[in-house]
């Protein structure tokens, strides 16, 4: 049971993570190494952690974060930090016993041992049986909405609040209807409307992925995406791109158009939306959460599943100690040195990447 420790721009270790992914069943877009490459930095690397015996596996990926490159950091610093990308990430696992468990995490400490690594943050998927247990502190960060597509249609449409089903009645009824966009024709229509939406509802800067951004999902994980557009008279009012693996599939960016609003575009999307996770044999329709808490985003995506809160964990994990204390330290310094005064909040992990 050896770990190997991949590099997506080492041509082998790529075509070793792609074997390993295709293996698995579960096959999520989140251990993909082109997801994972649209959220890496120039400098970042990224990699993955991956294990296999007797049908057993575990698939970790993740960006190893040089510390050198901050603007706080000591000169000569060799240390380093990882965190998974965006989204729903791993240590992600099948018929993995308590033995595996040991044995990953056992050799994945000597490895971050030999690599300087200070600590690693990980966002962990919303179901826990498709993982292994995390090595390190696991905190609910918030609570997270699954739509179950295992029922009938008949049987979903009775599970929405009875606000859903108005709503959706009423977009019907406005004459909107959805197109399903698997290649992303209407790529420009998506960008203006979720540049809009992150305009009006005054986002932070994090959410405005580039364009270049969009260009490389599409190009490099076919088959791994689709988008949701409503149209009125035939423009785009409502847009959603959503993420697709072999069982689930997931709410990840969208936008409306404000003056669409009372037609509820977005009520149709989602209702169609789910129609056809389950005809393409989807599991679950994982619609994510609020911004903060059980806000009044997080309440309009329960009402398409009231019953299927499930919660939202992150894992952090310090393996040095002492360094870690140190580059808390010179944050701080070089903060006050640049008369920052950053509100950083306590929970934040790292604490020395906090703004």
């Amino acid at each position: 049971m050896r770990v190997l420790f991949l590099d997506n721009a080492v041509p082998a270790d790529r075509a070793r993570w792609l074997t390993a992914l295709q293996s698995w069943p579960g096959r999520e877009v989140f251990a993909h190494p082109d997801y994972a490459r649209l959220f890496a930095r120039p400098m970042d690397r990224v990699m993955c952690a991956t294990m296999a015996a007797d049908g057993a596996g575990v698939l970790f990926p993740f960006l190893l974060r040089p510390l050198a490159v901050e603007p706080w950091a000591m000169p000569g610093e060799t240390a380093c930090d990882l965190v998974t990308p965006y989204g729903y990430g791993g240590p992600f696992a099948w018929n993995c016993s308590e033995q595996h468990d040991a044995a990953f995490w056992n050799q994945f400490q000597c490895w971050a041992d030999a690599h300087r690594i200070v600590s690693s943050f990980a966002r962990l998927s919303v179901f826990p049986e498709q993982q292994l247990p995390f090595a390190g502190e696991v905190a609910i960060d918030r609570p997270n909405i699954v739509r179950s597509l295992d029922l009938s249609p008949d049987a979903l449409w009775r599970d929405y609040e009875h606000k859903v089903r108005k709503n959706v009645q009423c977009a019907i009824r406005s004459g909107l209807r959805v197109v399903v966009d698997p290649t992303g024709q209407r790529i420009d229509d998506f960008v203006a409307i979720y540049y809009a939406t992150l305009d009006r509802r005054g986002a932070s800067g994090s959410y405005y992925f580039p364009r270049d951004f969009f260009d490389g999902l599409l190009r490099d994980l076919p088959q791994q995406f689709v988008f949701f557009h409503v149209l009125s008279e035939g423009r785009v009012v409502s847009t959603e791109l959503v993420l697709l693996s072999a069982e689930n599939m997931y709410s990840f960016l969208g936008g409306t158009l404000a003056e669409a609003y009372a037609l509820r575009p977005n009520d149709l999307l989602k209702h169609e939306a789910t129609l056809w996770g389950r005809q393409a044999g989807k599991r679950a329709f994982v619609l994510g959460g609020g911004y903060d808490g059980q806000d009044g985003i997080y309440r309009y995506k329960k009402s398409f599943a009231p019953h299927g809160e499930k919660p939202f964990r992150v894992g952090r994990r310090i393996f040095d100690h002492d360094r870690y204390r140190q580059l808390v330290e010179r944050r701080r310094q070089w903060d006050e040195r640049h008369g920052r005064t950053p509100t950083r909040h306590t929970e934040y992990f790292p604490q020395y990447r906090a703004c």
